[in-house]
């Protein structure tokens, strides 16, 4: 089970690195994109979040 917990750890890290980057390299998103990437964003922390307790149980 550890094994699947980092699995999807690495995958959403990853998952978010790629927001983050494309937030941080484009000048013209739009209020909607920043709002639409930033719930992602927290969809992600919290995914990983759960992530982690589960690892830690």
């Amino acid at each position: 089970m550890s094994k699947k917990i980092d699995a999807a750890v690495s995958y959403y890290s990853k998952q978010g690195k790629e927001i983050l980057k494309t937030v941080n390299t484009r000048t013209d998103l739009s209020a909607d994109e920043l709002i639409r990437f930033g719930e992602e964003m927290a969809i992600i922390e919290y995914k990983l979040t759960a992530l982690e307790v589960a690892k830690e149980s």
